[in-house]
């Protein structure tokens, strides 16, 4: 059965309050296309879990734009003055989490552990409402893993079977959101037969992938 589904399709999948994970780093790695949609789709209400909300016309900030996220968590949101102007004015709200605690809580959720343990934030405004725990004497913060209904996720070279490969920086966060996700959607740069990626080059398996937007579609 074909993983390649249309865009059209495709916005079905989205609905109202989801939580989505999107993969990328200032807009490096995320798949437009997919924003594209999810923009048409009108889903309102989003929880979104990502490394930062990009720019106010790329990735995550289109959608902070048009006003469907009610929640963000993220390492930082500065890049996009819309962000904090609408948290500013409680109009959305903002759960910063530290880069590497954040990419940790999305492995965590994605690999069925309870949470992590992290020095980061001790001593700071970041373990407040948070449990601390002492292990030989040095103090850490429990995180809670991360989870999402849905992964949008950006491959450079994507099979039939959704096996994807990542080029350079664009891997960032999506390969370890695609395990966290109970619907992953990935966006092929370059769509190959099954068998034409070699195993070894394989990052993302694609027996996790549900389904497969083609850049061509």
């Amino acid at each position: 059965m074909s993983k390649v589904i249309s865009l059209e399709k495709l916005k079905d999948i989205f609905k109202d309050d989801m939580t989505i994970m999107i993969g990328g780093f200032l807009g490096c790695g995320t798949g437009e296309k997919l924003i594209d949609t999810l923009i048409e789709s009108n889903a309102k209400n989003l929880t979104i879990i990502g490394n930062d909300t990009s720019f106010v016309d790329k990735g995550i900030g289109r959608l902070i734009v048009n006003n469907q996220v009610k929640k963000v968590i993220a390492s930082h949101i500065g890049t996009n003055a819309q962000t904090g102007k609408l948290m500013n004015e409680g109009k959305l709200e903002v759960e910063l989490s530290p880069q590497g605690t954040l990419i940790e809580r999305i492995r965590a959720g994605g690999f069925g552990l309870g949470g992590i343990l992290t020095p980061t934030g001790v001593g700071t405004l970041v373990e407040e409402n948070k449990e601390k725990i002492s292990i030989n004497n040095k103090d850490y913060l429990l995180e809670h893993p991360l989870r999402a209904d849905v992964a949008l996720v950006n491959g450079s070279i994507v099979d039939e079977f959704g096996n994807t490969v990542y080029k350079g920086t664009t891997k960032n966060f999506n390969p370890i959101m695609a395990m966290a996700s109970d619907i992953v959607i990935m966006e092929a740069e370059e769509f190959v037969n099954t068998g034409e990626i070699n195993k070894e080059m394989i990052m993302t398996p694609g027996v996790v992938v549900d389904y497969i937007i083609k850049e061509a579609n």
